[in-house]
């Protein structure tokens, strides 16, 4: 079987696994989880694409991620109100509807907001930064700072954004009761399948000329500029791409978890991300999904139990990956692979006499 059949049946395995043996397997409250696992891994494909195959550390994909959550929460909150403020704004002692708020009220103009803002807004930072040639270590703190004022702007705006509580209490999803069992059923399939069509995309995009352009600015910025390219529109292309992936997966976790607030767009959601996809393997996309389903698996089995320790294990975790095995798992599975197939490879037998040259 050729690596390309290959690649199919494993990811026609992995869909089966999510959308029949899942769904039949885990009650309700199970599945709903792994609904939540899932769009952080969206998020975390968009790392993949922009640190593993472009090199970009971003550290703030928490900023897109919530731009998506809030749009849709935003056409959420309008459609419960039924044309009056929505309750935090009473609540807040505001006696007209903001002028941003308005057009959320279209389901259309949100859910094109859900792409369209963090698209463009992570174009115009890209042109504003790749084009000074900003990169590495500095491009990283800078989207952590992005987050982090995101965040304190978010909060600060108690009538505009819910404050620090964030957008909650939802009660109508699109005619449906987001906390019927049938509707989180039908959130997990829409999540797990916008997911498999986002990961086909991209992986189609890694394999296309833009995407071994894209690899060979990770690997040799400089070269493939004196090639007569320029890395600058390659690295906004792929982070403005980033950026909508996040918040496609900003707008799908609110109907999943009911809630999208500052504590889960800051700087230490952010970097928990950039964990999931190191752990994963950075270099592969299917690894940037499996470390986020499998961290996130793992943070909620052992914040059960061991609640206090658990960001010290994270950390732990990060560094030994980072040190030990910085291709992760993915990587570790394919030394392992290689491995064996070295050993099974027949070793050639030594010729003969009459076989020696005279």
């Amino acid at each position: 079987m050729s690596a390309r059949l290959r690649g199919y049946a494993l990811f026609a395995g992995v869909a089966a696994l999510f959308l029949v043996v899942a769904p039949l397997a885990l009650p309700a409250f199970r599945l709903d989880e792994l609904a939540k696992y899932l769009c952080f891994a969206i998020a975390a494909l968009g790392i993949g694409l922009a640190w593993g195959q472009g090199g970009m550390l971003t550290l703030g994909q928490g900023v897109f991620f919530g731009l998506g959550g809030y749009a849709m929460g935003m056409y959420l909150k309008l459609h419960d109100a039924g044309g009056d403020l929505p309750d935090f704004m009473v609540w807040s002692g505001v006696d007209k509807l903001p002028a941003l708020w308005k057009p959320f009220g279209n389901p259309v103009f949100a859910l094109a907001a859900v792409v369209v803002v963090p698209v463009v807004i992570a174009t115009l930072l890209g042109v504003l930064v790749f084009r000074q040639r900003v990169r590495g270590a500095y491009f990283a703190i800078l989207t952590q700072a992005l987050a982090a004022a995101f965040v304190i702007l978010l909060v600060g705006q108690q009538g505009l954004t819910g404050g620090t509580n964030g957008l909650t209490n939802f009660y109508d999803f699109f005619g449906q009761d987001p906390e019927a069992d049938s509707t989180q059923r039908t959130t997990y399939f829409v999540t797990a399948i916008v997911l498999g069509v986002l990961y086909l995309l991209a992986r189609q995009l890694v394999k296309s000329r833009f995407g071994r352009l894209l690899v060979a600015v990770r690997d040799g910025e400089d070269r493939v500029r004196f090639l007569g390219y320029n890395p600058a529109t390659v690295k906004t292309i792929t982070f403005a791409i980033s950026a909508g992936m996040a918040g496609i997966a900003g707008a799908l976790f609110v109907p999943v978890v009911g809630i999208i607030s500052p504590s889960l767009l800051d700087v230490v959601p952010s970097l928990e991300l950039v964990v999931a996809v190191a752990i994963g393997g950075r270099y592969t996309l299917a690894g940037a999904v499996l470390g986020a389903v499998a961290m996130n698996y793992a943070k909620t089995s052992f914040s059960e139990q061991w609640a206090d320790g658990w960001l010290y294990l994270e950390g732990a975790l990060f560094i030994g990956v980072m040190t030990l095995a910085p291709r992760g798992a993915v990587g570790v599975y394919e030394q392992v692979r290689d491995a064996i197939a070295r050993r099974r490879k027949p070793v050639p037998a030594p010729p003969t006499a009459s076989e020696v040259p005279a």
